[in-house]
């Protein structure tokens, strides 16, 4: 027995060597998101990052940092810095990458959609392809599309049944075309990060912000520091992972499709749970004390009309053809 036992040591010695070796040698990709780890964003984030672990045999991973830490709490700089390869990845969403893509801003058009087949029609068809190119342009690769979500809006003040109950109010707003869009309205918008929002909201530095139930109301706990909420839709905003496109292409072919399936698993998972939660969300928020108006036909027709300068202006910016191919694309699902 005492023969044998130098050798098993030494193998197992020659096991764990090797095994310290593959640890060291797997990649570690660095993934910036804008929202804290409650969120349908974060989990989204950490299931791709299980998944491209397994899909490349723990070749690389991903580490997760919420909150935008990545970009000093600045959400409108990651998608920038993923393009000239300061970051490796990044789940954003669409209306946040409008100062570097202005055409981004077609996905959250007021009123552009109905619901999720029209929404779907797009993201996960040849539409969102027209963007992807110019995102690629950009330095940025997108393996995969998730959800926002429709953005409902919330308040302090009063409830919101018409565009005039918006007058007045000073309103956070996530980026540029949200502010021509609170303007047409008549309320007052402020472009604020996400970090900085619920705490402006407490203090009454604001008074509302928009935002979709599912990802976002429900898991940040705007309920704690709003009172009213109407589900008014009146914006869709996707999420995007994507990845800087300098690292993309220095991987082959194989990684990158493992990559890739990674990232599509990952978002389809939180496309689904953020859409239960959205579905469940009313009930929960009025349990929680919030006042859920939940506008009619008539209503709603009312809101299209006052933002149908918002929607003009920004068609404009994102282009006719793009414009164009979403609206095909829309008419086609239904």
């Amino acid at each position: 027995m005492g023969f044998l036992q130098p050798g098993i040591t030494g193998l197992a010695a020659i096991m764990a060597g090797a095994l310290a070796v593959g640890a060291a040698s797997a990649e570690t990709l660095r993934l910036s998101h804008n929202t804290g780890d409650t969120t349908t964003w974060h989990k989204g984030a950490e299931r791709f990052a299980e998944l491209l672990a397994e899909k490349t045999g723990g070749e690389i991973d991903a580490r997760v940092f919420p909150n935008a830490q990545l970009s000093g709490g600045d959400q409108m700089r990651q998608a920038e810095m993923v393009g000239r390869g300061a970051l490796d990845l990044v789940v954003t969403s669409a209306i946040n990458v409008t100062p570097l893509v202005p055409e981004m801003a077609v996905f959250s058009l007021p009123y552009l959609y109905a619901d999720y087949a029209q929404v779907d029609a797009t993201t996960q068809g040849p539409a969102a392809d027209m963007l992807e190119e110019i995102l690629r342009e950009k330095g940025i690769e997108v393996l995969a599309w998730g959800e926002n979500g429709f953005r409902e809006v919330t308040n302090s003040v009063r409830p919101i049944k018409s565009p005039e109950d918006m007058k007045g109010l000073n309103m956070r707003v996530a980026g540029p075309m949200y502010i021509d869009v609170m303007n047409a309205l008549g309320a007052n918008p402020q472009q604020m990060q996400w970090g900085e929002t619920l705490t402006a909201l407490q203090q009454g530095v604001v008074d509302g912000q928009e935002n979709p139930i599912g990802a976002v109301i429900i898991p940040q706990q705007v309920y704690e520091v709003q009172d009213h909420l109407t589900a008014w839709h009146y914006s869709y905003d996707p999420i995007f992972l994507g990845i800087s496109k300098a690292k993309w292409d220095g991987y082959d072919p194989e990684m990158q499709e493992q990559i890739r399936a990674a990232a599509e698993e990952a978002m389809a998972y939180q496309r689904d749970i953020t859409r239960q939660s959205t579905e469940e969300g009313i009930a929960f928020l009025r349990e929680k004390g919030m006042e859920v108006y939940e506008p009619s036909e008539a209503e709603l027709a009312a809101f299209r009309a006052a933002t149908q300068p918002a929607f003009d202006q920004w068609a404009d910016k994102v282009g006719t053809d793009i414009v164009g191919a979403f609206q095909d694309a829309i008419a086609e699902a239904n």
